[in-house]
Formats: C-alpha cells, structure tokens, sequence
C-alpha cells in the first residue's frame, strides 16, 4: 500500500509543475476516459472511488444499476497491486472478465465451476503475473490453493460485490462471505470496498463489523431512480391486467413469479395471446438457461417469465417494464428485481400485481421456512445417513445429492428440506449447491507405501497413477478436484480408460472417487456430529424469524399505502430520509390528479379535532373529498402518534 501512496504522491507532483488544480480527479478521469471511452462519473462513483484511493475502508450503498463495477475496477488499474473481487454470480464474474480482457485489461475468475489444474493456473498468474483483478466465489476463499498463494500476493484492494450476503441479518445471508475476514487478515494493508444495493441500517453495521472496518464509513447513493414509475395494482384478474401492461408499454420486460411450474404456464399463456414470451428458472439445464437468456438480452424474445434465479448480473439498459405477478417477501429482493427496469435513464415502469391471498401466502411460507428446530436436527441425521457419512467423518467432503430421490426415499417435503438445510447452511454445517458442473474429484485412502505395493492394472495404473501425483498436491488428506481429460493426455491413454481404471481404485477402497457430473452438490463444512451436540442458537433463529416478518411488513406497507409516494417509502427504508415525493409513481401522478396534498389533510384534521373530539366517519364527512384518503391518513397519524382513539371511539389529538 505504501507504494500506492508514493505513486499518487508522485502524480500529484507532476500534475502541480504542469498547473493542474487537481490531480487525483484528473488521474482518476483520464484512466476512465482512456479505458472505458466515459467522460464523467455517475453520482457517487468519484466519491467511492476517492475514500478507496485513499485507503480508507468504505461501505458503499448504490442501487441497482448505479455502476457499482467502476468504483473497483478504476482503483485496481491506479493501484500497483492486485484487486481481488469476491461475488456469488458466475455469469457476472465471466461477462466483466470477458469485458475486461476486450478493453485490454488482465483479469481472471476462479469459481466452483472450474477444475483445478485451471483454478491454479489463474491464481499463479495472479501471484507471479501482471494479473489487476482476480474475481472469486467466497466458497473459493477458504480452500488451501487460494490461502497458499494469497500469502505471496500484493494485494492491494479487497472488493466484496453484494456485500449484504456476509450480514446474518440481511436477506440473502451466505455463510461463506464470512470466511472474506479471514483473508483481510493475511493482507491487513490492503483497502476494502464493500457494495450493496440493499441494506438498511442493522445491516450496514453488521457489514461493516463482520469486514473488520478500521473505521465506520458509509457513503449512500440515493435510491432514488426519476426514470422508475412505481405502480400497485389490486386486483382480481391478474392474467388481464398484466396483458394490459405488455400490450401498453413498448420494449422488453421481465415478468417475476414465484414458482418454476408458474413461470412455464404463464409464459404458454402469454405466447397464446401472440407475446413473444419465453420462461426462466434453476430447472433447467444451463445451456437452455443460457440460451433462453441470450434469445432475451438479444432481442429475440421480448418477454421473459422468470424466477427470481434470473437477472443477477444481467446488463440490459433497455427493459422497459418489470412486472411482479406475486409479492415479494421483502423490499430489498423487491428493490433488487425491481430496478433492473430503465437503466439507460429512460421511462420505465416497475407494476406490483397484488391480492390479499398474496399476504397470507408468504405468510405461510415465512412460517414453512423456520420448521423447529428438532425437524432441523432430524434433516441433518437424514442427509448424512443418505450420503453414507459416519459420525466423525465427512469433514470437508462434497456428494452430488439429488434432493427428490432424498425426499421420495425419506418421505419428506422437498420445501421442507430445503428450508431446514438453508438454517444448517447458516449454521456453518453443510451447503447445499444448486446444480452446476462438477469437475471429478478424488482423494487417497490408504498410504504411499500402500499404493506403492499396489498391484492391478498393469503399466497403464502405474503411468495414471505417477500422473496423478506429480499434477496434484494434497491428494491422501483430502478431496482434490482432477481433470480427466488431461491426465489422458499426460499419461498417454484413452479418457475412456483413465476413468475405468479410477473405477477399479474406487471399487478397490483405494481412492474415494466422484466423477465429473452436472448435478446440485452438498459440501459438510465440519464433521458429522452426533445429532444430540448439534447446536442451533435459538436467540439466532427467532432473532432471524422476527426480521423476516419485519422484511414482509415493509414490503406490505409498500404494497398497500394509498398516501405516500413508493419511491420515498423505499428510499427511507434503505436509510435515505431526504427523500423528496417522485412525481411518477401510481401515488404521486394520483394526488396531482385529485390536487388534494397528504400534508392539507393532515392539517384538515388537526383543525377539526381542536375543537372537539369526533370519531372517523365525522371527521371524513367533514373534510369532504376522497373519504379513503381521509381515513388513510387518519390511520397514518395513529401510527405516528399525532392523535389517539378514546375508549368511546373518539378520536383527539395528543398533547
């Protein structure tokens, strides 16, 4: 880091002899303008990018579609160092090193989808080569490849791209993002960048304290989007008002439901009312995910029906409208998938379709999400006999898991499962991973001496088996991921027979042996324990109960107000309370309609209750106008404590 300091002191001087008022800004321009062709930054970006060249550590709250990317990548490039970028999305890791790499810039990714012989190779360039940004999953940040070389790395920046992850109080809490502490510790000279478009103010604390900030810092973006209209429709035809939308709105959109099974008959509906509409969710296989996704970004298809798998590091500036056919269970997830609408600053519309059996339907699977606790210790018995795991052992290990077979062969709830798994995930005792490629792995179980007397397969065993050792470190204390095709080639045989002779190891108890695959993986994270010392904190697990009902209450606030602009309600969740009305959400475009403001009602009856206490009907009669506003308002000011409710029914003010 010193060095960084002593070339910026080293610019600025230059900059001084040549008249220039300020050279950090100028350097700062001139590397954006050189490399990415920009003229000026996006609000906050200079900002952000000022307290990292600093080397100040910074919690940076922008929202989605803000240019989050800009704000690390243009340090990396003034840094002498390396960045290292730690984020869950594969697809956006590959896009932004694709785009990187085209603009002339080194850069590497290293995630769950790669085998090792690969994985090494991209962080030695990183330890020896000219490599700026090295992107890595947080799974990664704990195995001994990463660890070794980060010791030999000159790591400059630590970037951690949806940084809510690491916080147990947010909404898509990962147990993995808690591992990034342990790595700032090795390099404790390097600046850390936290971002996140999502976080109130518990969970900002909670980031910031998890990251080991020398000091609290927040810069806030405001969540404000002009461009974004907000609109909540309720109603009881759900299919004919969303026709109504896509047939009113220009351009392309993306329609959010919340099963697999509803995005696939939706998109039939769609396509049978003549919408070019196709469907997208984790079911299916990855190339026709990818295909059905690029048919979309593309332009090829204008409506794509999705769960909320889909859009994660996405870039498409142009959709024009994003429909939510189901509420969502909180506002972050709603803000997140909400704002993928209008990125290039044109009118957008972002429409809510809502009824009341939405409410009680996440209620009930707010309720189906914390089974008891005994039902989570049963599931985690389950799931280790299932994968043949004694107690004791297991530490460490990865089994392709097919969580219907488990479910068909336990007589369980597949939503059941899950949800007790995703507690044990955040309990640090196993990880479920959804389906992907898995390279094959394998790890020895008897000694060198044991293998060295081993007598099967003839010189071809012999020449795998040499192979093998020399490509792979670590390989008789754990599980090493391989690659087939190249230990073929080195030990000059068939791929066909490499993996019939690791069959023969496996059969033979020599090697515990997982072949390449494509399938959702379990990892166990610690020993299997006897299901009695399994311990989940039950203060931890109601405090995450409690939240997740006050995530939903917000979101149905949001979703039911008839008084206050939506995007103010957002912004002050997120911590912005400057927040000014927006003028084109549903609300706001309603009030100018009807020329009647919140703040003139409120006044209407504050002016009526001095001089006598009345009750509801009285005081709505009495103003006149919209009586629903009336009462909306009269219950606003309940809440806020402006008034109270006498035991008669009388309404007064408070003194």
């Amino acid at each position: 880091m010193l060095f960084n300091y002593v070339v910026a002191l080293f610019l600025y001087l230059c900059s001084m002899e040549s008249g220039s008022g300020n050279s950090r800004v100028s350097s700062i321009e001139d590397v954006l303008k050189q490399w990415w062709g920009y003229d000026a930054f996006r609000p906050m970006q200079r900002e952000i990018i000022e307290s990292v060249l600093a080397g100040r550590d910074t919690l940076a709250l922008m929202p989605t579609g803000g240019g989050k990317s800009l704000t690390y990548q243009v340090p990396a490039l003034m840094f002498e160092g390396l960045t290292i970028v730690v984020t869950p999305l594969i697809a956006l890791m590959k896009d932004q090193v694709d785009q990187l790499r085209r603009r002339g810039i080194s850069a590497v990714a290293v995630h769950s989808g790669m085998d090792s012989r690969r994985i090494e190779l991209a962080l030695d360039n990183c330890t020896y080569g000219d490599v700026k940004l090295l992107y890595i999953a947080p799974e990664r940040l704990a195995t001994d490849a990463f660890r070794v070389r980060l010791r030999r790395m000159n790591v400059s920046l630590i970037a951690v791209d949806e940084a809510h992850c690491i916080s147990q109080w947010g909404y898509d809490f990962r147990p993995s993002y808690l591992r990034i502490a342990e790595v700032r510790a090795e390099v404790p000279d390097a600046a850390i960048l936290a971002l996140t478009a999502s976080a109130t103010e518990l969970v900002a604390d909670d980031i910031m304290h998890h990251l080991a900030f020398k000091d609290k810092h927040i810069l806030r973006s405001s969540f404000a989007r002009p461009n974004l209209s907000y609109v909540v429709r309720h109603v009881e035809d759900k299919l004919d008002h969303l026709l109504r939308v896509i047939h009113g709105v220009e351009g392309s959109g993306i329609v959010y439901m919340r099963t697999r099974e509803g995005c696939e008959q939706l998109a039939e509906k769609l396509k049978a009312e003549g919408i070019d509409a196709t469907y997208y969710h984790a079911g299916l296989p990855s190339m026709e995910r990818a295909m059905r996704q690029d048919e979309w970004l593309e332009g090829k298809v204008r409506v794509i029906v999705a769960t909320n798998a889909f859009g994660m590091g996405i870039d498409k500036a142009d959709v024009r409208f994003v429909i939510h056919y189901a509420m969502c269970d909180s506002l972050e997830a709603y803000y997140q998938e909400a704002g993928r609408a209008g990125r290039d600053g044109r009118r957008s519309y972002a429409v809510l379709l809502a009824t009341q059996e939405d409410a009680d339907r996440i209620v009930k699977l707010f309720k189906a999400e914390f089974p008891p606790i005994a039902d989570i210790k049963r599931v985690y018995e389950l799931v280790c006999n299932y994968l043949q795991v004694a107690i004791g052992d297991g530490e460490g290990a990865s089994f392709q898991f097919n969580i219907y077979d488990f479910c068909h062969t336990m007589r369980l709830s597949v939503a059941s499962v899950i949800n007790a798994i995703k507690i044990l995930e955040q309990n640090n005792l196993m990880t479920l991973v959804d389906e992907q490629d898995n390279p094959a792995k394998l790890m020895f179980s008897c000694t060198r001496d044991a293998l060295y007397k081993l007598n099967a397969g003839g010189n071809d065993m012999d020449n795998m088996l040499r192979t093998i050792l020399r490509m792979y470190n670590g390989v008789f204390s754990h599980f090493r991921s391989i690659d087939e095709l190249q230990i073929a080639t080195t030990a000059k045989l068939s791929p066909e027979r490499v993996h019939e002779l690791l069959k023969m190891l496996w059969r033979m108890h020599v090697i515990r042996y997982i072949p390449a695959s494509r399938s959702p993986m379990i990892f166990l994270n610690e020993e299997r324990l006897p299901t009695a010392d399994i311990y989940i904190a039950p203060e931890t697990y109601r405090r995450r109960y409690d939240l997740a009902f006050e995530r939903f209450d917000n979101m149905l606030r949001y979703a039911t107000t008839t008084d206050r602009c939506r995007s103010q309600i957002i912004s002050d969740y997120f911590g912005d309370k400057e927040a000014k009305p927006c003028g084109v959400c549903d609300i706001c475009l309603a009030q100018r309609a009807s020329g009647v403001r919140p703040a003139d009602i409120d006044k209407a009856i504050m002016d009526r209750l001095r001089d006598s206490e009345l009750d509801v009907k009285d005081v709505a009669y009495s103003i006149g106008g919209d009586h629903a506003a009336v009462v909306a308002r009269i219950d606003k000011m309940l809440h806020e404590g402006k008034i109270s409710m006498t035991v008669g029914g009388k309404l007064k003010i408070i003194e």
